[in-house]
């Protein structure tokens, strides 16, 4: 590498969502497919739409301050206990516990319920707009919910010397095993108690973040390569390498596979529910809603924003070498 050349180095995929834009928008579409028949027209028809806007709540973590704490949540900073410790609903924990303090440990676990209200809320009103938007968003953050590392304060390996783990499991493995992942869930089901929903997505998803640091770590010690380069358009981009992605991989025994179905069924079973609660309104009728150019202005504007700020990096996103 010539010492003039800028070269931007990204340890792993230039996102810091959880399962990455890919996976986002391969979960949102995944799921319009378990719907009942009195659904999945209506999402069929706006499934490219689905799909895109699985990532805008991303892009509106540069421009919107209380954005950032809905995506995560750190287990640890309640103690050994803290599913004992910590109240499973929003109000009897801002109660226990200021709404601040909560906040700064991630919110993740009540925002999908917020998400949910606010999707049962749009079906109530035949609001197309609305219900695609929450529709989209909810799946987003559910994804978020069923990510090992947004459950835990070492959300990048950087308290242990790990630095980019965060894309390799989320980001890296799905692209490059995806084909092989057996996609088939099930229908979509009834849930009555989408904060209990929530709260078992993120204890169990926690479960195996143990698993996750020790796997890579052991690989980190004991294979010679682990990283290589790979163009990309203009830029030439460091990588987890083949090998070590697939002896990753391997090692995790089929985990990110299962919680790539987990996060696809428990969005469909969501929006299932809420249409459900909301009384099963006819979506027939609202099948040729279409975006506003004031929406697809309002849209191009955030991404254009999120490629502003996200650009700049991160330490655990790249760095710049000469």
């Amino acid at each position: 590498m010539k010492p003039t050349l800028k070269v931007i180095l990204l340890t792993a995929i230039l996102t810091s969502s959880a399962w990455g834009f890919f996976g986002h928008q391969k979960i949102n579409r995944l799921a319009v497919f378990t719907l009942p028949p009195e659904m999945v027209d209506f999402y069929k028809r706006h499934i490219e739409y689905l799909s895109e806007a699985s990532t805008y709540p991303d892009r509106r973590r540069y421009a919107v301050p209380e954005e950032g704490p809905r995506h995560y949540m750190d287990v640890e900073e309640y103690g050994d206990s803290v599913w004992q410790v910590l109240p499973k609903y929003w109000n009897q924990a801002t109660k226990k516990f200021s709404e601040d303090t909560l906040k700064a440990h991630g919110i993740v676990l009540w925002h999908i319920v917020r998400m949910f209200n606010q999707l049962k809320d749009a079906f109530l009103l035949n609001d197309p707009e609305r219900i695609l938007r929450c529709s989209a968003e909810l799946g987003h953050y559910v994804g978020d919910a069923n990510v090992p590392l947004h459950t835990t304060r070492n959300h990048n390996g950087q308290l242990t010397n790990q630095h980019g783990i965060h894309g390799l499991w989320e980001s890296r493995l799905p692209e490059l095993f995806f084909d092989t992942y057996d996609f088939y869930v099930g229908k979509a089901s009834y849930i009555s108690d989408p904060q209990e929903a929530a709260w078992e997505a993120v204890r169990k998803a926690h479960t195996m973040v143990d698993s996750v640091l020790r796997e890579e770590k052991i690989l980190s010690e004991n294979l010679p390569v682990k990283f290589n380069y790979e163009t990309k358009g203009k830029q030439t981009i460091r990588v987890y390498s083949a090998t070590f992605s697939k002896h990753y991989h391997d090692r995790l025994s089929g985990m990110v596979e299962r919680q790539f179905r987990a996060s696809i069924k428990m969005t469909a079973d969501l929006w299932y529910s809420a249409w459900v609660d909301a009384g099963q309104p006819d979506l027939k009728k609202l099948i040729d809603y279409h975006s506003t150019e004031e929406e697809l202005k309002k849209n191009q504007e955030e991404l254009k924003k999120w490629k502003e700020e996200h650009l700049k990096g991160r330490e655990h996103e790249t760095e710049e070498l000469e």
